[in-house]
């Protein structure tokens, strides 16, 4: 199940209020209220999901509709200090580092590329190796320095927001990021090449 696609309001103002009012309606309960919600900001959060998941649909999927639920079972809490936007993107990556570390603790599944692992070569000759795109080779980034990327670079969280999110140093994030773009950088230079 795909999310819904939405388009914008006309007047920011309205939009604004209007937003406002579904959150305060969700936060008593109205479900419907929480409904529009869901329509505006699913798409947001499932390209969130998707691109910290690495490109997979299915699992992006899942962390979108745990965000969801906690954000229905966590509305009555909300106090309004962030943007409902900015809360709701909060939960969303919590949703997919704690997929990240159920499936870590799990140790029937592949393990998940940590932060000093490096990313997996294609086989075969450098002929037979497909093209790749932008999104293909933030997919094959390992995942610490693909979060980074994706809350840093693409959604604009700030290096100590971004480091709160993923609850590591501000450090650990810049030197994520210098990794990250790094093999970004070697990845799209090879993908030139051919």
């Amino acid at each position: 199940m795909s999310p819904p696609q939405v388009t914008a309001a006309a007047d920011p103002a309205t939009d604004t209020a209007l937003e406002a009012g579904w959150v305060a309606a969700a936060a008593r309960g109205d479900q419907r209220a929480f409904e529009q919600l869901y329509r505006r900001y699913a798409p947001r959060v499932f390209g969130l999901s998707l691109r910290m998941t690495g490109g997979d649909r299915a699992a992006a999927e899942d962390c979108m509709q745990e965000a969801f639920l906690a954000a229905w079972r966590a509305l009555p809490g909300f106090a309004g200090q962030s943007a409902f936007g900015t809360w709701l993107h909060r939960i969303a990556v919590n949703a997919v580092l704690m997929r990240e570390r159920r499936r870590r603790a799990r140790p029937e599944d592949p393990l998940p590329l940590g932060e000093d692992d490096e990313p997996l070569e294609f086989a075969g000759t450098v002929d037979a190796a497909p093209p790749l795109d932008v999104e293909a080779a933030l997919a094959g980034l390992p995942a610490g320095a693909r979060h980074v990327v994706v809350l840093h670079a693409l959604y604009g969280y700030s290096h100590e927001e971004t480091a709160g999110l993923l609850e590591v140093a501000v450090g650990t994030c810049k030197a994520q990021l210098h990794r990250a773009r790094r093999l970004l950088r070697e990845r799209l230079h090879l993908e030139g090449a051919h």
